[in-house]
Formats: C-alpha cells, structure tokens, sequence
C-alpha cells in the first residue's frame, strides 16, 4: 500500500448512536489527520442500492414519485435496495418489475459508486436492462409512482436542465450516453 493510501485518521472509541431497519449512525470519537481530537459520524447503509436503466429501442424508462427526505418530486431511473443476503442482479429485476412492471431478457452490470462518502458507507450498483416484456406493476405501500417513457435525448436533458438530481440516475444515464456515443463513431 502507498503510504499516502494509509488511514491518517486513528479511532479512539465508537458508539451506535440511532439503528433501524435501513440505517445505523454511529459516533467515532478520533483523532484527526491534524493531531487534534474530534468526533466522526458516519451514516451505515445496511442495504446497497440498485438501479435499473431500461432502454427499449431509442427510449428509457423513468420513475416518478415524491421523495419524502428532499420534500419535493423526483424523476430517477428504478431503484431500490438491496438486502445483505441478495444478490444485486436479483434485486435489480425486482425492482424493475415491482416499480415498471417491465421484465428484461438481457441485463449488464454498468457500474457502482459510493454515495455522499463524507458521512456514508452507502454503495450502488446499476445495470442496464434490455429485450424488455411487460408484466403487472407491483409497488410497494410507500411508492406512490408514474412512469415516463421517454426518449434518451429527453432523458438526457432532463439531467442537463436539473429535472432529473437523483445520483445513480444521472450516472447510468451519463454513462449509457457516452458509450452509445462512442460506439457510433
């Protein structure tokens, strides 16, 4: 490992300070990079989002509904989390399904990113969904959701216009962009 790599953080003590089912809090009491003590809360997630980029010939399908943290409404791509004991892809098509009511014959692995890791150990994985069938639309009790079908490019600038704000969102859709661009030159 190369030493700049190497935590320059040292824990002296840490407490669990708020658990639920979804999330744990906890306080580390440490001494910073600086020498000086302080305190560190971190935010774990005990599920991994999963997000589904559906693309049927030129068009994806987006996910509408209120997101009660950020009191407002939100356009994102389907999404859900995923338990410890899951599998990403399993849960990935049960979010498809359960959010769309859309099933896909071929499904790849885009890519993952941390979310917000100041605070948070939160992980994401998305993968694009294709060969599409519809089947029942299955919510859950706390989706209340509308689903827009719209072309790539409108998808596309609803992210460029701050219509569409949600992080694993605007990374599928920047990167199934950009490799569809680059595959047509």
């Amino acid at each position: 490992m190369i030493e700049d790599e190497k935590s320059p953080w040292q824990t002296l003590s840490s407490r669990v300070v708020y658990d639920n089912p979804w999330i744990s809090v906890r306080e580390d009491a440490v001494i910073r990079p600086d020498g000086i003590p302080g305190i560190y809360g971190v935010v774990h997630y005990k599920n991994t989002a999963v997000g589904v980029l559906a693309v049927e010939d030129d068009f994806v399908y987006l996910v509408g509904q209120y997101r009660y943290p950020l009191e407002q409404y939100s356009w994102e791509i389907p999404e859900g989390g995923c338990a410890e004991d899951e599998d990403y892809l399993e849960a990935a098509k049960r979010e498809l399904e359960e959010e769309t009511g859309l099933l896909a014959r071929k499904w790849t692995k885009l890519g993952q990113a941390h979310l917000s890791n100041s605070v948070s150990d939160e992980l994401s994985v998305w993968f694009l969904a294709t060969n599409l069938s519809h089947v029942t639309q299955r919510p859950e009790g706390t989706e209340k959701l509308r689903i827009l079908r719209v072309t790539i490019s409108d998808a596309m600038r609803m992210a460029l216009e701050g219509r569409i704000t949600d992080a694993i969102s605007l990374m599928a859709l920047f990167q199934y962009f950009i490799v569809q661009q680059r595959s047509a030159k």
